[in-house]
């Protein structure tokens, strides 16, 4: 699973030359849509009558915007016709088979392996180059070195 995900993201990184969910979800005619949503709830990803929509809590900063954006981004690549539930804060770190995809997704996107070499020898710790990348602490496990 982890290798067919970074895989996945590898060759959406290379065709589109960016890393950035925002423009990939753009040039993928995928609708980023922040929305007031309750506190509780991040995001979600929905498709509906051939249309795919990325709902973000309008509420997060910029960081975990970023984050929400690339977990349902890899919703929306992994699992393109499945509505996923909403992105919770007390189910961020589901052992859901799907969720784990997205999340592992989010990290290869957020972190590909060509960025890991800028900190090659240097005394810079992993969770400091998550922390950089905009990858929450929790979810850095996920990257297949």
């Amino acid at each position: 699973m982890v290798k067919r995900v970074k895989d996945v993201v590898s060759d959406l990184i290379r065709k589109h030359k960016t890393n950035d969910p925002y423009e990939l979800a753009s040039r993928m005619n995928i609708e980023v849509v922040p929305w007031d949503l309750h506190e509780d709830i991040y995001g979600f990803y929905k498709y509906e009558r051939r249309n795919r929509f990325i709902f973000i809590n309008s509420n997060l900063n910029e960081i975990m915007s970023r984050f929400v954006c690339s977990h349902e981004l890899g919703h929306a690549v992994l699992h393109n016709k499945v509505n996923t539930p909403f992105l919770r804060k007390h189910t961020f770190f589901s052992i859901d088979k799907i969720e784990i995809e997205a999340n592992t997704f989010a990290v290869e996107l957020l972190l590909p392996d060509d960025f890991l070499d800028t900190y090659r020898n240097t005394d810079t710790t992993i969770y400091q180059v998550a922390a950089a990348h905009g990858i929450p602490r929790d979810f850095i496990h996920l990257k297949n070195f």
